[in-house]
């Protein structure tokens, strides 16, 4: 019987990782290397890419490699596993972990529903869950290669619930439907995936809650009254729900959503 140890080690395999110079995604990215895994860093920014590939090297002694990509880019996007495979020797762990949050200059995103934009919406299906579904594709033929095939899909509480709208109340923050719709079919096509893909890959989903990160008092106050454990996440609350998904201490789960929220959706 392996160890726990032997069960989270992931020396020798490859993981890639979009989203992976941002908050979230730089967590998850030192969790798999510091548990030995080597690194492909998917952003939109050459400089963060960069940034975070080289200190992903120097603190981990793993391999890496980064790639810009701008994930509404198609023939890139179906290009990128290939890419790794031939850097990197081989893909074995699929972490989908960027999203569209409104940060790219288009309108209508946080806006009452009425204004909301269909162009926006567009946007947000595309990078959320479109480039998802055409990345794992891409990534089926290495991932079945690997023995230890998984894809992690990130999600939100927000694709399984909807917003308490009260919380955003005189702040400029709010919540677009675009954003719930996306994450909601992220999350369904993990299970969709789970059960065509198996048994050779493994496909499952965190959904994180409220991360803080700098926002208004009245909406964290307002944050950790409604949730259970009191206060808003941290990145760091991520990385355990990570490392299990990625390796071999879930080798019996598939389809699942893990909630990461404080409790935010058990009432």
């Amino acid at each position: 019987m392996k160890s726990i140890k032997e069960l989270m080690n992931l020396s020798g395999r490859t993981a890639f990782v979009t989203g992976g110079a941002g908050h979230i995604g730089m967590a998850f990215c030192e969790t798999l290397a510091e548990a030995g895994a080597n690194i492909a860093v998917l952003d939109i920014s050459s400089d963060r890419v960069s940034e975070t590939a080289t200190a992903l090297s120097n603190n981990f002694s793993v391999k890496t490699m980064g790639l810009t990509v701008d994930l509404a880019d198609e023939a890139t996007v179906i290009a990128s596993p290939q890419q790794v495979v031939d850097e990197l020797g081989s893909l074995d762990i699929l972490i989908n972990c960027a999203a569209f949050v409104g940060t790219s200059g288009l309108s209508g995103w946080v806006t009452p529903f009425e204004e909301q934009s269909i162009d926006t919406w567009r946007a947000a299906l595309e990078t959320n869950l479109t480039a998802a579904f055409a990345l794992i594709q891409a990534a089926t033929p290495h991932l079945r290669k690997s023995g230890h095939g998984s894809v992690v899909n990130i999600g939100s509480t927000y694709g399984v619930v909807g917003p308490d709208m009260s919380l955003y109340e005189g702040t400029s923050m709010g919540n677009p439907a675009a954003y719930a719709a996306s994450k909601g079919g992220l999350t369904q096509l993990t299970r969709w995936l789970a059960t065509t893909l198996a048994p050779d890959i493994r496909v499952n989903c965190i959904s994180p809650g409220g991360i803080t990160r700098g926002q208004p008092e009245e909406f964290v106050k307002r944050y950790e009254t409604r949730t259970p454990l009191k206060r808003m996440g941290t990145e760091e609350d991520m990385k355990g729900a990570l490392l299990y998904l990625a390796s071999d201490l879930s080798s019996y789960v598939t389809g699942q959503n893990l909630l990461v929220d404080g409790g935010w959706t058990a009432w």
